[in-house]
């Protein structure tokens, strides 16, 4: 295997050749699985090609622009994870892996703390990786494994796992965290200390209106809070409950985590639902949805019912909003029942929010540019509007104007990168869909919701026969 000047993916010459050596003394099925498993050595090729690059990219970011932790803007430490920090290298690095390769920027900085951990801390891993001695999966749960491991002692697990054998994914796991205690066991605390650093809370869509809500914390917690969440449910079957106890645990899990089991004092919870007409009028099949999450118009109905909302009124402690949209799918005005009532008496139209002078956007301009958005516009980023700033995409100081034309969502990380980091452009057209291009030259676009949702154009109409 040759290395070039290019850097060209040097596994081509094996994936056009190799399963065509001694081909006539193969049977096909022999062919099939040898091309299977010379695609399984491609893919960890390709991932250590990936990750090779990716330690490039962040060389070429140095932290030397980045705010000095005197400035005004300097990031909060708080709000940092143990992911988002690499020796050397700027805080934005990770936002412009994440463009560069189309995904958020957990997963990105998630890929870069693999690379930096391939090369740094388990190198024959890495060299196995790159022959296509070990796939990418395996590999991949040594670096997370080993992630929060000092060097020294992470090279000294790699040499007693890695030679033995393809243990399957969760016998890999028990074997590194077997042998971790063996050698180190006083380290295993600081290893839990720097691990709680990323922990955190996930929803993931599940399909047909569900969703998995997770979390990551100490294993004794889950198992306690496992246990109490199964105690109550076995009570609520003793009682006679007829529903599946798993179905029982999950409704109690989902009780818990939304404060109605602890009477949470101070806490209040606040969701945006967000729905067509149509769907309400039963007229459209269109899902709804909650912070994001699609539900089905049944599940909205019922939703809309339970927070008292079903007839467009406006919930006890809530707000409603209606957004009125042109042919094409653009928010022109966001009005509330009220205020949709009063226009629709006085025969008038809805209008976009005027410009201001103020460099504060006013209410209703804020209302619009929530409601177009729904969060921050970066592009691949998952924080809602309820998070972001207002952000003026032509800076005010520069001539922007404080119009919704010139406003998005951004959260304030990605905020603070518009106004920080160097060499990154975003521009916004009038209908709101944002353009962002990093300082490599990618450039990513994302659409308002609205824009998003509207619904492929009828397909032509067949010409007619030639007779």
């Amino acid at each position: 295997m040759t290395t070039t000047a290019a850097h060209e993916p040097s596994f081509v010459i094996d994936v056009v050749y190799e399963p065509h050596r001694a081909a006539a003394a193969r049977s096909p099925k022999e062919r099939a699985a040898a091309w299977l498993q010379l695609i399984q050595r491609q893919r960890s090729r390709a991932a250590a090609e990936e990750a090779e690059f990716i330690l490039r990219l962040a060389a070429l970011c140095p932290d030397e622009d980045d705010p000095p932790p005197d400035h005004p803007g300097a990031a909060k430490t708080y709000w940092m994870s143990a992911r988002s920090e690499f020796p050397g290298v700027s805080e934005f690095f990770v936002d412009e892996l994440a463009a560069v390769l189309g995904v958020g920027r957990g997963t990105a900085a998630h890929r870069a703390t693999r690379a930096f951990t391939w090369r740094d801390s388990l190198p024959a891993t890495f060299a196995a990786l790159k022959n296509g001695e070990i796939d990418e999966r395996r590999a991949q749960i040594l670096a997370d494994t080993l992630e929060h491991t000092r060097v020294a002692l992470a090279r000294r697990v790699e040499a007693v796992v890695l030679p033995g054998g393809r243990l399957g994914f969760d016998a890999l796991k028990k074997r590194i965290r077997a042998v971790l205690l063996e050698l180190e066991p006083t380290e295993a605390d600081e290893r839990r200390r720097l691990a709680a650093r990323n922990s955190d809370v996930w929803v993931e869509p599940a399909g047909d209106g569900r969703a998995v809500f997770s979390a990551e914390m100490d294993a004794e917690e889950a198992a306690e809070g496992r246990e109490f969440i199964n105690t109550v449910a076995v009570m609520a079957k003793a009682d006679g409950d007829p529903r599946p106890i798993g179905q029982i645990r999950t409704e109690i899990h989902s009780l818990l985590i939304r404060g109605a089991a602890i009477g949470a004092r101070g806490a209040r919870t606040s969701l945006t639902i967000t729905a067509a007409l149509e769907s309400l009028e039963g007229t459209s099949s269109a899902p709804g949805e909650v912070n994001g999450h699609a539900i089905t118009p049944a599940q909205l109905a019922d939703l809309l019912r339970r927070v008292g909302a079903l007839g467009l009124t406006t919930p006890e402690d809530g707000s409603l909003t209606f957004a009125l949209t042109d042919a094409d799918g653009r928010i022109v005005a966001t009005l509330s029942p009220t205020e949709l009532q009063q226009a629709v008496r006085r025969g008038e139209g809805a209008s976009s929010p005027a410009a201001t002078e103020a460099y504060t956007p006013t209410r209703r301009q804020r209302e619009l540019v929530n409601t177009r958005d729904r969060g921050c516009r970066f592009p691949f980023c998952a924080n809602p509007a309820g998070w972001a700033d207002h952000d003026h995409v032509v800076a005010h100081a520069a001539g922007g104007q404080t119009c919704c034309t010139n406003l998005c969502c951004l959260c304030r990380h990605h905020h603070r990168l518009k106004t920080l980091a160097k060499g990154w452009l975003f521009r916004m057209e009038p209908d709101g869909t944002l353009h962002v291009t990093t300082p490599s030259g990618i450039t990513r676009t994302t659409q308002p919701w609205a824009l998003r949702r509207r619904p492929p154009p009828p397909p032509p109409e067949p010409d007619p026969p030639p007779f």
